[in-house]
This record gives structure tokens, sequence and C-alpha cells, in this order.
């Protein structure tokens, strides 16, 4: 079994690789369909629209959230295309990060003109806290760029 850090370089060096090939500019659905199919090529699993479900008082709502893509049960990513992340991405991928109890995600925007601007890692550094969804604070985020 790979390790969480070894999925997330092999994840970005196959994003850079499909920025390479297709450049900045397409839907994400695009980028995110060429990202699976070449993450499955490197031997990953990976599903696309994976379901995230939320418990909220008493009840599971089984399909909440969907990540873009679940790499090997345990690494998220979300792809987008946009002019630039902000952080409300960042926010909603840390959401993910709490309910799956995973400890990495990376943002992925395909937008810009290098893949390197568009990469960001969001570590969940709450994973022993509760994972319930707290209104009107502000969570913790750890944010870094892959080097």
């Amino acid at each position: 079994m790979r390790d969480i850090e070894e999925l997330a370089r092999i994840a970005v060096d196959t994003g850079l690789g499909v920025h390479r090939a297709l450049g900045p500019g397409l839907f994400e659905s695009v980028y995110e369909a060429v990202l699976a199919l070449e993450l499955s090529r490197a031997g990953l699993s990976v599903i696309r629209q994976a379901p995230i479900s939320l418990h909220y008082d008493g009840v599971i709502l089984a399909e909440a959230f969907k990540a873009d893509l679940l790499l090997e049960d345990r690494l998220v990513i979300e792809v987008k295309s946009i002019e630039r992340l902000s952080p409300l991405h960042s926010k909603q991928l840390l959401t993910y990060l709490r309910l799956l109890d995973q400890p990495l995600g990376l943002l992925m925007n395909f937008r810009g003109e290098t893949f390197r601007e568009g990469v960001k890692r969001v570590v969940n550094d709450h994973r022993k806290a509760s994972t319930r969804l707290r209104v009107n604070q502000t969570p913790t985020l750890q944010i870094e760029t892959p080097t």
C-alpha cells in the first residue's frame, strides 16, 4: 500500500502531464475524466464523483457531497478550471477530508498558464476532532504548495 505522500506525488505528476497535454481553458469535467484515466493507467484505484455521506441529527445523507476524484480510498482531489482558487475551495476540500476522516487532499486548477500555480495541498489537522460541521466558525487550514 502506497503512503499518502506517494499518492500525492503521483497525482501531482500526473496532473502536470495532463496540463501539458491539454493546456488550460477546458471544462473541469474534461480534466477530471482525463486525470482519472491517467491515474488508472498508473495502476491506482480511482473513483470519480465519489459520494460523501453526512450524518446529521441521527440521519445519514448518503450523497450529501461528491468529491471529484478519490484515489485508493484515501486521497481526495478536487479539480477546478477557474481563473483563480479562492479560500472557499480550500474550505470545501477540508470539509470533504473531515467527513471522510482523511489527512490530505489536493486542489488542482487547470486554468492557469502553468500547472504549478494551480496546485494546493489541504491538510486536515483536525482528524481526531469531531467531524460535525460547525456554523460561523472559521476552520483551521494548513495549505502547502508542493515543491
